[in-house]
């Protein structure tokens, strides 16, 4: 064989191992996956599997899809993963040495993870909290060595620390290829929460990335994207700081779970804008999807049926791989400098035990649960409360026994496309909404969602008997769930029976047009918001927050004229916090005159909804009738904060 042939027969061969892989990664049967056009040759596809080595001594292991044991590395690799992201706590560990959980991800657990991840040709994406455990936008506290520091204080710490982690990390053979300077840092980065001292912190560390690995891109990570405004004040604080020489960094980094954080067409926008406008990379630093409702380990998951979620793909392994696909398309085509994403710990699956007791002596001995009871000396309040196991063992790509689901070859197969003949995957849920006084209508179709996210519609026979009928409409304001069949899979309807309600728009889902809305104080934000996870039904809500003391004062009311004579019931709800003293209350005026109001309604936190109750009033033939709240909340500090929905007008009998 001459040279020439030896160079084809070596490019045939570099071909079938791309498209194939090692382990069994080849083409699917069933996965339908779209190519992603100009998809770039070094795209990062990551996976964060900082708790696998927690895993590992808990006794789980993995499989390739040829049924035999491998390296989670190793499939990995080979099935197109080409970045290894790792957590790195300070000290993650209490005053006996006993591990906080989540993997227990000290600089050693980094080190170790990154050189496995070396060995099998992929880079690293470390992640420095810069806590002692867990960092997100409701979570930054410092780490305990250096709690009581002053910021010349901690930024020398941040420093040291940094370089002597990076050290550690390049002495174990790591590859690293970027790194975070904390972690969904929306305000706060330990324990500081003026942005000057954010971007002290994390020039300390990007000071000492660059002595260690300066080739190493540098991105800062935020969350919340359905938030464009919020993301706006991020890069313009950094921008600020960079032009004054106090930080310099490569990347943009954004979370998006598909379940919280709006579409992908806001995604695009806000990346793109950022993007354009400062000149930076940008990425989607964490997404998962579930694809399965089903708990394995005997401890809640983050994500199931029900709930305030968005749910755009099936809970299936093809939803899970429409859902990276889509995203993946976004930052390679919608954004002008889009360079990765990451998946968020795609292994963390069941440590195996029968029961929640034999798992819960893993994740303590072990840390192979989000948090173990020892956390409570350094987060009392959550971690040391609520601890248990993997909180997304629903959303990895391994079946409880380690298997691998067919979702784990989408990242290669988004390089060449594999458009299989599309079969149904799962079926849409269709919601009803009925009057206590009307007849029940069921839908007689339902669609089945096929594997190219297409739809097709599907004749449905639903299990309801007239007895069930008969309770729905005489059981008052309530929701059901109706079962059924069609296609051979099992349907669900879900139904809310109602009272009439004379409110127009009664929960903002037409944008608040039949409402006014009066402004005392001129708070930073009064509008209506689109987002379904803070809202209580429907997608859309009042939402309220200013950030000085005393700033949040306003009215939001809705007037009705020609209602029947008769007498009413009016309500609404509301939810917030970081209120301080507050006076909320809802109110009926008649013909100008305020008539009666509610008590004042309770304002204590997330999702804990309180609704402001006038239980009667008398509308006279004629009558102008204005309904509406009041709101005025003194503020903590943090900027006071609420959600307004429901606003419901009822006769009573």
């Amino acid at each position: 064989m001459n040279g020439r042939m030896i160079l084809a027969a070596v490019a045939v061969l570099s071909l079938l191992l791309a498209c194939c892989g090692a382990g069994g990664a080849e083409n699917s049967d069933s996965l339908y996956v779209k190519k992603v056009e100009n998809l770039p040759e070094d795209f990062i596809f990551g996976m964060d599997i900082s708790s696998v080595l927690a895993e590992e001594k808990s006794g789980v292991k993995y499989y390739d899809f040829d049924g035999k044991e491998e390296d989670l590395f190793r499939i990995l690799a080979d099935n197109g993963i080409n970045t290894i992201r790792v957590r790195i706590w300070n000290d993650p560990f209490d005053s006996e040495g006993h591990g906080f959980g989540g993997g227990n991800c000290d600089i050693r657990t980094a080190a170790e993870i990154g050189r496995r991840a070396a060995e099998c040709g992929m880079k690293l994406l470390a992640d420095f909290h810069y806590s002692d455990f867990w960092a997100d936008p409701g979570k930054q506290m410092a780490p305990r060595a250096w709690e009581g520091m002053e910021i010349k204080e901690k930024k020398q710490a941040a420093y040291e620390y940094t370089l002597d982690c990076m050290k550690q990390l390049k002495e174990a053979g790591a590859d690293v290829a970027m790194v975070q300077l904390g972690n969904e840092t929306n305000g706060k980065l330990c324990g500081e929460k003026t942005w000057m001292n954010i971007a002290r912190i994390m020039d300390a560390g990007a000071r000492a990335v660059r002595e260690v690995y300066p080739d190493a891109l540098i991105a800062l990570h935020f969350a919340n994207p359905e938030k464009p405004e919020s993301y706006r004040t991020y890069a313009e604080k950094m921008d600020y700081y960079e032009k004054n020489g106090l930080i310099g960094y490569d990347v943009f980094a954004t979370s998006y779970y598909p379940y919280w954080h709006g579409t992908l067409d806001n995604l695009a926008s806000i990346l793109t804008e950022i993007s354009e406008k400062y000149g930076k990379k940008v990425m989607v630093m964490e997404t998962s999807y579930a694809y399965t409702a089903e708990d394995s380990d005997y401890s809640p998951n983050t994500i199931g049926e029900g709930g305030g979620i968005v749910k755009d793909y099936p809970f299936t392994p093809q939803g899970q791989a429409n859902s990276i696909r889509n995203i993946t398309d976004t930052v390679v085509n919608r954004t002008p400098a889009g360079i990765g994403v990451c998946y968020w710990e795609g292994a963390w699956i069941t440590v195996g035990g029968n029961s929640r007791e034999e798992n819960q002596a893993k994740w303590e001995k072990f840390g192979s649960g989000w948090a173990s009871s020892f956390a409570a000396e350094y987060d009392p309040a959550d971690a040391g409360k609520y601890y248990g196991g993997s909180a997304v063992d629903n959303q990895a790509f391994f079946d409880p026994e380690g298997k691998p689901l067919e979702s784990l070859k989408v990242f290669r197969l988004m390089r060449t496309g594999n458009e299989v003949t599309p079969v149904p995957d799962a079926l849409e849920e269709p919601s009803v909404i009925c009057d206590l006084n009307l007849p029940l209508e069921l839908p007689e179709t339902v669609n089945a969602v096929l594997t190219d996210e297409s739809r097709q519609a599907v004749p449905v026979r639903w299990n309801l008997t007239e007895e069930q009928d008969r309770k729905m409409h005489t059981g008052g304001p309530a929701q059901y769930v109706i079962t059924g069949e069609a296609g051979g899979m099992e349907a669900k309807c879900y139904v809310s029976m109602i009272e009439y309600n004379y409110m127009k728009d009664y929960s903002f889902e037409d944008g608040g047009e039949a409402w006014k809305f009066t402004d005392l104080k001129k708070a930073d934000e009064l509008y209506v918001e689109d987002k379904k996870t803070d809202s209580l039904t429907g997608s859309k809500h009042l939402h309220f927050w200013s950030a000085a003391k005393n700033s949040v004062e306003f009215t939001a009311e809705q007037t009705l004229r020609d209602l029947p004579e008769g007498k009413y019931r009016f309500s609404l709800s509301v939810m917030g916090g970081d209120c301080g003293a507050t006076e909320i209350y809802a109110y009926v005026k008649i013909n100008g005159e305020e008539a009666a109001r509610s008590e004042q309604i309770p304002i204590t936190g997330y999702n804990d909804w309180h609704a402001g109750v006038i239980p009667e009033f008398t509308c006279r033939t004629g009558e102008e009738v204005t309904v509406g709240i009041y709101v005025k909340c003194e503020g903590e500090g943090n900027g006071a904060w609420g959600k307004i929905d429901d606003a419901l007008l009822n006769s009573v009998r």
